[in-house]
């Protein structure tokens, strides 16, 4: 696994730094000592873990994090206890408080190995089914973190998706889920074969789609006929799913 660190003490990361070279699975391939080193590592590198210090000059690790669209599995290390809900909000994988014991950073660094296994075993096995057989059972779910907990959700529940400036609303047969978290973040854990983003603020079940009705999509909520607007940069990619049957 590529690694690379983040953190504007020279100490830090000498710490850091000497724990991952004691690791046979990992490859340390950055040091950065601030989000904008980090940003240009990124990008030349396929990084798969980040070590992530939170108070850094600029710009801080949780806003440079939320720049990132497809971000790399994240540790946070920090000295401050209290940005550990906004960090687990961004979905990171660990919080390591500073000073970082080895066995801290190895009980962490098990769990993004681990999670690297599973989904590079996830992507050999998609590459080896058949693209006709790759279709994601309305049975399976995603967990999204709402009212102090996590809940599960159904993919085959799920009308449509309506973003809310810093909240998400899931819109279900029965009732609905409000999340703290972006749009992009959750689009980009839903199955691309079952929902479609159509619009800034909206994504939608594509099983669901009754009609198209001029810029706008017709669900069917609790029983009533609910029109979706449909983005001018999402029209195009929707009306070539239909004419080519995949709706």
């Amino acid at each position: 696994m590529n690694v690379i660190i983040v953190d504007d003490e020279p100490l830090a990361l000498d710490v850091l730094e000497t724990y991952i070279a004691r690791i046979p699975e990992l490859e340390l391939v950055a040091r950065c000592h601030n989000a904008l080193e980090a940003n240009e590592a990124i990008a030349a590198h396929d990084v798969d873990l980040m070590f992530l210090d939170i108070h850094m000059p600029q710009m801080s690790g949780i806003e440079f994090l939320k720049t990132l669209v497809r971000p790399p599995m994240v540790i946070i290390t920090t000295a401050f206890a209290n940005y550990a809900l906004e960090g687990f909000e961004l979905d990171v994988l660990d919080y390591l408080m500073k000073p970082i014991s080895m066995d801290r950073f190895l009980k962490a660094t098990n769990k993004a190995i681990e999670q690297d296994k599973l989904h590079k075993k996830s992507e050999m096995a998609a590459a080896l089914t058949p693209a006709s057989q790759q279709v994601t059972s309305p049975d399976e779910f995603i967990f999204v973190k709402a009212d102090k907990k996590l809940v599960r959700v159904r993919y085959g529940d799920i009308l449509y998706i309506e973003g809310l400036k810093d909240y998400v609303i899931i819109r279900l047969e029965a009732g609905r889920v409000i999340t703290l978290q972006t749009m992009k973040s959750l689009e980009d854990k839903l199955p691309a074969d079952l929902f479609r983003r159509v619009h800034r603020s909206f994504i939608v079940a594509l099983d669901r789609i009754n009609a198209v009705v001029g810029n706008m999509v017709e669900i069917q909520e609790k029983g009533e006929t609910k029109l979706i607007p449909v983005g001018k940069n999402y029209r195009e990619e929707l009306l070539e799913l239909i004419h080519k049957n995949k709706l």
